[in-house]
């Protein structure tokens, strides 16, 4: 099926993008990449003049319904950058009508929904993609390329800070009533297993809401691999300015890697530091375009629904232990 959604010699792969956003538009303004081997056929968002107005000035068709949208024949792909409580019914519609998923992190609200997809997918013989984009930060994989040199590794912080957006109002039920660390904490709940390469197996988290029940504003995780690395994951809304970071401590080199800054920095025995600047890739446009090559190619997808699925279970598990005030421990 998918040699024959995207060939070189035959049309571009059409796209169906679901969620129209700010960050919906982000994969609007890359699907014009000729070298994509994609382009936009559809567009579906709930206010319908702003929908009518993308697909008016991007030549693709507008769907107020997402049903339709995916039934349409010239959809061949469906991306869904919508709020993760709307990702389970759409997912399951895409994979009943045979069509590839790119899904916007996070999977779900919830590991049962997170599940259920990556099941239907699978037995459907679906592929979906889960768009973790961190993995295609040029800083992130400088880092994660020098992992060696650092010798014996100690431990592994992730720092994600970013500024409140009270001009941007957000249903609470967007989310399953979660804040930071769902929303932008999944980043790095993801980025543990993707540079160590091992499960997490136990988390103890701490969550400061502004008043009981609300969305949480800052999440403070304590993690341990099954390979008995520890973790601490700091994730906020409560500062002005932003400040993204993953930090490898081993025992002869300290390596950071700066995803706002775009730098990877080296501090070695002796406090010798360097550092190095790196490209600024949008890593939308990185998981857009490694979502198409492996359809393009038939090869599994390069961060699949499992991948997401197992950083909303690590997300879950955090919220379950700031409830109890206990370690918790993943079984899966």
């Amino acid at each position: 099926m998918a040699d024959e959604l995207c060939s070189p010699a035959m049309t571009p792969l059409g796209i169906g993008l679901i969620g129209l956003g700010r960050h919906g538009m982000r994969y609007v303004r890359h699907l014009g990449e000729p070298s994509l081997g994609a382009r936009l056929v559809a567009v579906c968002r709930r206010d319908a003049a702003q929908g009518r107005a993308v697909s008016t000035q991007h030549g693709a068709r507008f769907f107020q319904e997402y049903e339709e949208l995916i039934a349409d024949p010239r959809v061949d792909a469906v991306v869904v950058v919508t709020p993760p409580s709307l990702c389970l019914p759409i997912c399951l519609a895409a994979v009943r009508a045979k069509k590839p998923l790119l899904i916007e992190k996070p999977l779900a609200c919830t590991a049962a929904d997170a599940r259920a997809m990556v099941e239907a997918a699978g037995q459907g013989g679906v592929p979906l993609m889960t768009a973790h984009t961190l993995r295609f930060d040029r800083a992130v994989l400088a880092l994660k390329s020098q992992l060696a040199s650092a010798g014996p590794r100690r431990y592994l912080a992730l720092t994600n800070r970013v500024e409140p957006r009270p001009d941007v109002l957000r249903d609470p039920k967007d989310y399953g009533g979660r804040g930071a660390l769902l929303e932008i904490g999944i980043h790095q709940l993801d980025l543990i297993r993707f540079l160590t390469g091992e499960e997490v197996a136990e988390v103890r988290c701490e969550v400061d809401r502004p008043a009981p029940g609300a969305a949480e504003l800052r999440a403070l995780v304590s993690a341990r691999t099954d390979g008995g690395l520890p973790c601490i994951v700091d994730v906020s809304r409560v500062a002005g300015g932003r400040v993204g970071r993953a930090e490898w401590i081993g025992a002869e080199e300290q390596l950071s890697a700066d995803w706002y800054q775009h730098r990877v920095r080296r501090v070695s025995a002796g406090n010798v530091v360097t550092e190095q600047a790196v490209e600024d890739v949008p890593t939308v446009e990185a998981a857009l375009r490694a979502f198409c090559e492996a359809l393009a190619r038939a090869v599994p997808m390069p961060v699949t629904g499992v991948d997401g699925l197992r950083a909303v279970e690590i997300a879950e598990a955090c919220y379950e232990s700031a409830e109890s005030g206990r370690v918790v421990r993943l079984v899966r």
